[in-house]
């Protein structure tokens, strides 16, 4: 687990960062960088665990876990001073990780920022047969094979491996970032719709033409994305 401060303190708030990988895959320089760049920017401090890959890590435990590091973050700073933030897999996992908090009762942290995630591992959204054609990154055999070594002996449909079938209610303020051109675009869609219907409050951002994780790849688009999630962690 790191720890990544700025120089000096400012108080600005403690975010957890759930990376992404599709729960198989290593974290990423793109992780990094984007995560200095928020430090830099906003003086908060950021924790960064290094899960288990699947499928040595199972949803059962690891969401377990990366509640308990949250949980630990949130006695040494309180609440309303905590974000948790993940791009695709790991915005599922934060997603996860933050129902698993309020189950636990603890009060509603600063925010959630998700950047891509990867809500339904299961890949029967209608939606997906649309994007695919379109989306160069990700596909939906290889999707569905990661997630399966993932949930282990967890059904497709539990909340922790696929929250969009999760209770939303009594969550932190949401922030979501997606791309047209991405297969989980289906899935942010479908919690926006849940969002309006169910009363959550969302703040949701769409990329036009972009793929996968936009907000980390070095483009235009990306910077405009990351000052709302400063927003988002320091408000």
């Amino acid at each position: 687990m790191f720890t990544i401060a700025p120089q000096s303190s400012s108080g600005a708030g403690h975010v957890v960062y759930l990376h992404g990988g599709s729960y198989v895959f290593q974290i990423d320089p793109l992780h990094w960088k984007l995560i200095a760049r928020l430090v830099r920017a906003t003086g908060t401090t950021f924790t960064v665990p290094i899960m288990p890959l699947a499928p040595d890590g199972r949803a059962s435990v690891v969401v377990d876990r990366a509640a308990s590091i949250v949980q630990s973050v949130v006695a040494d700073v309180g609440a309303e001073n905590v974000s948790v933030m993940g791009d695709s897999s790991g915005g599922g996992m934060a997603m996860a990780v933050s129902m698993e908090l309020r189950d636990r009762k603890l009060p509603p942290l600063r925010s959630i920022v998700l950047i891509a995630p990867w809500l339904d591992i299961s890949g029967t959204d209608p939606m997906l047969a649309e994007i695919a054609p379109r989306d160069p990154w990700l596909a939906v055999p290889g999707t569905h094979a990661a997630g399966a070594l993932y949930r282990a002996e967890l059904d497709e449909s539990d909340w922790r491996v696929s929250p969009i079938h999760g209770d939303l209610t009594g969550l932190a303020p949401i922030t979501v970032f997606t791309g047209t051109r991405d297969l989980v675009h289906a899935d942010a869609l479908r919690l926006r719709d849940r969002a309006q219907k169910e009363g959550i409050a969302l703040d949701f951002h769409v990329g036009e033409g972009m793929i996968h994780d936009y907000p980390l790849l070095p483009i235009p688009e990306a910077a405009e994305a990351r000052s709302v999630i400063e927003r988002a962690i320091t408000r």
